[in-house]
């Protein structure tokens, strides 16, 4: 069972921030920051390919109100991390959002740095272009 689950089950403990019947949000124990949070399911999904419709619409619910109760609170920004799929980072295969709440002049970039293209705009468009019948 991964770690996530066993969060949810109680099994291992968390200090929880809030709870729904669909959601769980705990703080994370990394300590890699300030005010580093995990956005959970409660049903085990591995990823947002996986997710359905209404539990990811849930979830993003959960994480504006979340979002805004902070703001409110008193924090200045907010960053929105997912990762899916292990070459993308998913260090755990269950999907959870990570809500960083950022305050002014913390010195945090969350935004990882990139090597730059290797290829031209042109070919990146022609690549990745998508019609209308193609999307499910």
């Amino acid at each position: 069972m991964c770690i996530f689950c066993q969060i949810i089950k109680k099994e291992i403990s968390s200090r929880k921030i809030w709870e729904d019947k669909q959601t769980l949000v705990i703080l994370d124990t990394a300590q890699d920051m300030n005010y580093h949070l995990l956005v959970l399911p409660k049903k085990h999904i591995a990823n947002i390919m996986e997710c359905n419709d209404e539990t990811l619409s849930h979830l993003t619910k959960v994480i504006r109100s979340l979002a805004q109760t902070f703001l409110n609170q008193g924090f200045a920004g907010i960053n929105l991390l997912n990762a899916n799929g292990k070459t993308a980072g998913q260090s755990v295969e269950h999907l959870h959002f990570h809500l960083l709440l950022r305050q002014a002049n913390d010195g945090i970039n969350a935004w990882p740095k990139l090597p730059g293209s290797t290829i031209s705009l042109d070919e990146t468009y022609a690549n990745l272009k998508i019609n209308d019948r193609d999307v499910r």
